[in-house]
């Protein structure tokens, strides 16, 4: 009955956030962002092909930077003590526990705009070399977000969103710059020096938040002390792994980072440039078309045999 009880109360939880996505979400639709971003783009004279990318960054960086913003005051001007104690985020754990107004606004904002993120990546964001890991990483990212906060595992949580949004925040601003640095037929030097510096600040914070305080902060509270202070934790394992999945995908995140850097040490690189993207011939064909050009090809046996059949009706013709 207890257990029957608890898992009618995880699915009302559950359910209850999931209900309130609909409603977010037209708040945090990055569809709408071209009707105001990408007008001020063309005021701006930016190259076309800049002009295109410039809303899907300025918006990321707005969502980004508010969210980041909101979980260093979680984090740092609140009680919580999380982040300087990662093993308290399972101190007095227990099922069914309330979930914080504030923790749970932070985690309303997150799912909506992760579960809005796999529509956009899949089918309005410029489709780039590591669109289908991202793809991943969203998917990932919101059934962590969605199932920590079902069983109550939401303050691993916060700590987990403030240690990779930062680098988001990096990354936007840099593509900013490197897309103004070409506006109306103009080089601007300012914002190629700010492009250069971003790039450096943001390779290392990736290394220093993603790839050392979070094994650091979160999977040694998710890995070691949640057995301490909660002996038979429930879905340990599934939790777990997905923190895993997504160590693994900043690490092969971090190979482009290296891989920017040695191009730029070589010489094959002249300037601050997102090596993800397509080359210039590729980038030609949008995600969409390459789809319905893929759907369209057709078997090379096949082909020949309509080519056989139509130089037989050409011969019949004749």
């Amino acid at each position: 009955v207890a257990r029957a009880a608890y898992g009618a109360r995880v699915s009302w939880r559950f359910g209850e956030l999931c209900a309130a996505l609909p409603r977010a979400r037209l708040a945090l639709r990055d569809d709408t962002s071209p009707l105001f971003l990408q007008p001020f783009g063309e005021w701006c004279n930016l190259r076309p092909k800049d002009a295109a990318k410039m809303p899907e960054s300025a918006w990321k960086l707005l969502f980004y930077t508010l969210s980041w913003s909101y979980g260093v005051y979680l984090l740092f001007f609140t009680d919580y003590p999380f982040f300087y104690d990662p093993p308290s985020v399972f101190y007095d754990w227990k099922k069914g526990m309330d979930v914080p107004t504030d923790i749970a606004i932070a985690y309303l904002l997150q799912c909506s705009f992760y579960g809005h993120s796999i529509y956009a990546t899949a089918y309005m964001d410029t489709w780039r070399k590591d669109s289908v890991v991202m793809l991943l990483h969203h998917v990932v990212t919101l059934t962590l977000i969605a199932f920590s906060y079902a069983f109550r595992y939401h303050n691993v949580g916060i700590l987990v969103l403030f240690l990779h949004d930062i680098n988001d925040v990096q990354l936007e601003f840099t593509k900013l710059n490197v897309y103004f640095k070409h506006r109306g037929g103009v080089y601007h030097r300012l914002n190629d020096v700010i492009s250069n510096v971003g790039c450096l600040t943001f390779s290392v914070s990736w290394f220093w938040f993603r790839l050392y305080w979070f094994p650091l902060k979160v999977l040694y509270a998710t890995c070691y002390s949640s057995l301490q202070s909660v002996p038979n934790i429930p879905f340990y394992f599934f939790f777990n792994a997905l923190l895993l999945i997504l160590t693994l995908m900043n690490i092969y995140w971090f190979l482009y980072i290296i891989l920017f850097v040695a191009k730029v040490l070589m010489g094959q690189m002249q300037e601050v440039n997102d090596v993800r993207e397509y080359d210039v011939e590729d980038g030609k064909k949008t995600a969409t078309a390459k789809k319905k050009e893929a759907g369209l090809q057709l078997p090379n046996a096949l082909k020949e045999g309509m080519h056989l059949k139509n130089g037989l009706v050409k011969d019949k013709r004749l």
